[in-house]
């Protein structure tokens, strides 16, 4: 829900009493591109995936050797890429859609039972004949 203009300016006001009061630690605090941010989650979570199939190949190459190191390696990768892809999906964000789009059924009202909807079926097919 957007701000009302009473509320954005009370915001803005807030937000100048920050940067006159404490400008360094305004600054930390700004809100950069979330284009950027996105992008910047993506790349940790990527190598973070690379780094997990490094780590899971180095298991598969040890365990000839030794075989409970190889294991505790493949594990710990295959932990790492599951966790880079669980912080890859976890910053998407879904993308709203219009209220009658595509993917999106009507709203309807109380559900009818199966039996009953069958029949409305069939009694439509059998009008159409």
């Amino acid at each position: 829900m957007p701000l009302s203009e009473h509320e954005q300016r009370l915001l803005e006001q807030i937000e100048q009493a920050l940067y006159a009061e404490d400008p360094k630690f305004a600054q930390t605090w700004r809100v950069r591109d979330l284009r950027s941010l996105r992008r910047a989650r993506a790349l940790r979570a990527g190598a973070l995936v690379f780094v997990g199939l490094g780590l899971l190949v180095a298991g598969v190459v040890i365990q000839g050797g030794n075989t409970v190191v190889g294991v505790v390696l493949g594990v710990v990768g295959f932990l790492a890429m599951l966790g880079g892809a669980w912080f890859a999906m976890a910053g998407r964000q879904r993308q709203p859609r219009p209220a009658n789009g595509p993917g999106r059924a009507v709203a309807r009202g109380p559900r009818e039972s199966v039996k009953s909807r069958l029949e409305q079926r069939w009694q439509r097919r059998q009008d159409n004949r």
